[in-house]
């Protein structure tokens, strides 16, 4: 279970880097909508990605601490 929370911890923090990164250059480039999303909207799910994943690492770290505390 924590090897799946660890994966998907990590590739919803990529995920939310890369939207972010997105969102960013597509602003300094002038645009202000993807297809029919505003850019804000794009750096919004960007960033709940990002928590999303610190959220999934925090419970791996959690579960670690009280199986060391079980022995």
């Amino acid at each position: 279970m924590e090897s799946v929370l660890l994966l998907l911890g990590r590739l919803a923090g990529i995920a939310g880097l890369l939207l972010c990164v997105a969102a960013a250059v597509l602003r300094l480039g002038g645009s202000y909508y993807v297809g029919s999303l505003q850019v804000g909207t794009l750096l919004q799910a960007g960033i709940a990605a990002v928590g999303i994943g610190c959220f999934f690492l925090l419970l791996v770290l959690v579960a670690q601490g009280k199986a060391d505390r079980s022995r």
